[in-house]
């Protein structure tokens, strides 16, 4: 909990950003998606973010980091 844990790659929409707190990031990287979609791809991630607490009844994005760690610490990668 005190190492802070960084969501990189790939973050176009709120989705991939809700996924990457989900997964236990406290910060996000943005830069392709910002670069291809513009500055109005932070008010988009915000209003969908907001949009999915309401929906779960958190009160926060503090709230919502590491909630589906366990999911994603399950999961085995892609043979290379």
């Amino acid at each position: 909990p005190d190492l802070p844990l960084i969501g990189v790659g790939g973050i176009t929409d709120a989705r991939t950003a809700w996924d990457k707190v989900a997964a236990g990031a406290t910060l996000l990287q943005l830069y392709t998606g910002l670069v291809y979609q513009g500055p109005s791809l932070l008010i988009d991630i915000l209003k969908g973010l907001e949009a999915e607490l309401a929906a779960r009844g958190l009160a926060s994005l503090a709230d919502a980091v590491g909630i589906a760690e366990a999911d994603w610490a399950d999961r085995t990668l892609p043979p290379a």
